[in-house]
């Protein structure tokens, strides 16, 4: 993963980037443009228990209030559970959502999700019950850290342990992912150790040229978004939600500021 690095200046902020959205918005040339946003600390906010999170009901009454316009696309990118973020999404029919970082990818629709399948090899499939096995040894004794599993990864979870706590836990995590040469995802109060790589970056760029747009906004709260910064280019609009080095070229403080974006863009594409 790259090293989230900042600018040379500071990221601009919310009113620079209402200023370009609208230009992007007012040209033919340039749409379908994608909105795309991650879930957690950035629609919504950074909860303990991950099964209460909620996307702010602002923003579910914004991204309705979007669905089906002419010229929009709008996508959830997650590192949760495919099944996790439908659950929890509360987005309109039409949506994208990606979820595992981009291992897993659906459509929601009026009756349900229509989903790809995601198919391990043998092998894979061996490996992902070992680092499931091997996780949870580095989880066990260690109060506030947790195991999650995935289709196609295993996560350590340590945001509800001490600091002495969660960092051995951390790196015995990361060690245990190079060891089984395991893909390696770094993020906040967690390590995410999959079977079939996959990067926000790449997720967002394969969407992109799918829907042929010219231009993608993303916004993302976490260090795993910034392989999304990275990959998008100089005409697209990268967000950084929250404090932290970044490559994004805005920064918006909290997810009600994300949430007042998208309400502006509805406004805007009426």
């Amino acid at each position: 993963m790259p090293d989230p690095t900042p600018l040379t200046a500071e990221p601009q902020g919310a009113h620079a980037l209402a200023e370009r959205l609208e230009a992007v918005l007012a040209d033919p040339a340039r749409r379908p443009v994608l909105l795309a946003f991650d879930f957690d600390g950035t629609l919504s906010h950074l909860v303990d228990d991950p099964s209460t999170s909620a996307i702010l009901p602002a923003g579910v009454e914004a991204l309705a209030a979007l669905a089906g316009r002419e010229g929009l696309a709008l996508a959830l990118v997650s590192g949760r559970a495919m099944a996790d973020l439908h659950a929890l999404a509360q987005v309109p029919p039409g949506t994208y959502l990606v979820g595992s970082h981009g291992a897993e990818r659906a459509r929601v629709t009026a009756s349900g999700l229509d989903r790809d399948v995601v198919e391990l090899t043998p092998e894979q499939s061996d490996r992902l019950v070992t680092l499931g096995a091997r996780a949870a040894a580095v989880a066990r004794g260690r109060d506030g850290v947790w195991v999650e599993t995935k289709p196609t990864a295993v996560v350590v979870h340590t945001r509800l342990a001490e600091r002495d706590v969660a960092g051995p836990a951390e790196q015995e995590a990361l060690a245990l992912g190079a060891e089984l040469g395991a893909g390696t995802l770094h993020g906040k109060d967690v390590v995410e150790l999959t079977v079939l790589p996959a990067d926000k970056g790449s997720a967002l760029q394969a969407l992109r040229g799918e829907l042929g747009a010219p231009v993608v906004l993303y916004a993302g709260d976490d260090v795993t978004d910034e392989h999304a910064f990275a990959a998008l280019g100089e005409d697209d609009l990268t967000v950084k939600v929250g404090p932290g080095p970044t490559a994004a070229r805005y920064r918006l403080g909290a997810p009600e500021d994300v949430v007042a974006a998208i309400a502006a863009v509805e406004r805007t594409t009426r």
